[in-house]
């Protein structure tokens, strides 16, 4: 009998020594789990001599996400429907990266000798990817091929080569990142994360927005006349800039810019994908 309790005792003690430590980390575990995902799209580069392609992505954007709170998740660019439906349905927020050219055919362009196109795998990936996602309305951010490619899914158009066709450029790109002002519209949400007037960026693209697309306003550009930045209109979180934000030295502007991302994601009770898709597996919104 004495036995039996003495095991009895020890028990209770080790299930509150478990319940102590459990309370202990409550709160870690449940910031971990108020912490968005963040979805990054990445590069793909074509290997014939392999038979595989390889994934790359700069480590920049990851830091930069978990910095401002979010928990990176690279995204391989993939054709599976169901696998882009988990996309759409388990990320909180995404950041498109930058990366080669979009084939000037898909806005309706010629082929310009400076054009060195994305691989096709990417392309169809993404084009999909962010039709998609911005008929979620969860928030994007855009970073430079980033706001272009959502630019021409919106039907927008490009400049092929900022140096050939705009006299007078500023320096855009260059074997390091170039860096020049630009100037951000008052009237935007962009201006009440950075503030409004000059600002100096980095820079490394040669294409950039012509014709904006539709439900996108211009909230930035550069002295030469350069679209530096755009919002997506009647649309909870969707900023599109040129430059990285990532790579800026002031650690100030990339928490500005990455947290608030993170920022637009934390919201509750939102309505998973699953239940907004019809018998089809379409989308279905209004």
């Amino acid at each position: 009998m004495l036995k039996i309790r003495k095991n009895y005792s020890k028990r209770i003690f080790i299930l509150g020594v478990l319940l102590f430590v459990g309370l202990c980390f409550l709160p870690v575990l449940t910031g971990a789990e108020q912490r968005p995902l963040i979805g990054i799209t990445c590069m793909f580069y074509d290997n014939e001599t392999e038979g595989f392609g390889k994934i790359t992505v700069s480590d920049s954007y990851v830091q930069a996400v978990i910095a401002a709170g979010g928990i990176p998740v690279v995204l391989p660019p993939v054709t599976d429907e169901t696998i882009i439906r988990y996309y759409l349905d388990l990320l909180d927020g995404v950041v498109l990266t930058g990366g080669m050219d979009i084939p000037p055919e898909f806005y309706d362009d010629h082929n310009d000798e400076t054009v060195n196109v994305m691989s096709e795998r990417r392309f169809a990936f993404e084009k999909q990817f962010i039709t998609e996602w911005l008929q979620t309305k969860k928030p994007v951010l855009g970073v430079c091929l980033g706001i272009q490619f959502v630019n021409v899914v919106r039907e927008g158009t490009l400049i092929q080569d900022i140096p050939s066709e705009i006299d007078h450029a500023e320096t855009h790109r260059s074997s390091q990142d170039a860096t020049h002002p630009i100037i951000i519209s008052e009237k935007s949400y962009l201006a009440d994360i950075l503030g409004d007037g000059a600002l100096e960026v980095n820079s490394s693209h040669h294409q950039a927005v012509k014709k904006p697309g539709k439900g996108l306003k211009v909230v930035a550009t550069s002295p030469d006349g350069v679209v530096e930045a755009m919002e997506l209109e009647d649309y909870p979180f969707g900023l599109l800039v040129q430059w990285h934000p990532e790579r800026m030295p002031d650690e100030q502007h990339r928490h500005a810019i990455y947290g608030a991302l993170v920022e637009a994601c934390v919201i509750e009770d939102r309505e998973p994908i699953s239940e907004i898709r019809n018998d089809s597996g379409n989308l279905n919104f209004e």
